[in-house]
């Protein structure tokens, strides 16, 4: 799982946004947006992708070395779950580009291109963009052109036959 955190303006202030995506198959499994940097945004999208994927022993989100991703209480969380928390290079932003690469996309969607008048207004849209769009309809060259949600299907449905 790759993780990162981004910020969304509103005129109310920013509302920051932690996502956690399955590296397997590029779909937001976690998110949480929140107007601080405070751990508990971290936690709660770690919280969400533990709840969704429920992963195996060893297997854990991979982030940069932020605050809220080097907090105690992110790396307690992680091992009572038994995911192996890890963290790239100091300051290279290629270790997460997965993450990096879906904030891309978000900012790249004519909804992320404006400003919202509130914090709640921009949570929907956060929320429509990843769950409505991007996990059931973005599709990736890396999945043969599918979207998340297809390309886990297409596999699932594979593993069964198999």
């Amino acid at each position: 799982m790759g993780a990162d955190i981004t910020d969304l303006p509103t005129w109310q202030g920013v509302l920051d946004l932690a996502v956690v995506l399955d590296v397997f198959s590029r779909r937001v499994v976690g998110w949480a947006m929140a107007d601080h940097l405070r751990t508990e945004l971290v936690l709660d999208a770690l919280e969400m992708a533990i709840w969704n994927r429920r992963p195996a022993p060893g297997l854990g989100p991979h982030s940069d070395h932020g605050c809220r991703a080097t907090s105690r209480a992110f790396g307690r969380r992680g091992r009572q779950t038994g995911s192996a928390v890890s963290m790239g290079s100091v300051g290279d932003c290629y270790d997460k580009a997965l993450a990096e690469s879906f904030f891309a996309t978000l900012e790249g969607e004519p909804i992320a291109c404006s400003r919202w008048r509130t914090r709640s207004a921009a949570r929907m849209a956060g929320f429509g963009s990843s769950e409505g769009c991007y996990n059931p309809r973005r599709r990736h060259s890396a999945l043969a052109y599918l979207s998340p949600a297809a390309y886990e299907r297409r596999w699932s449905s594979q593993s069964t036959a198999a």
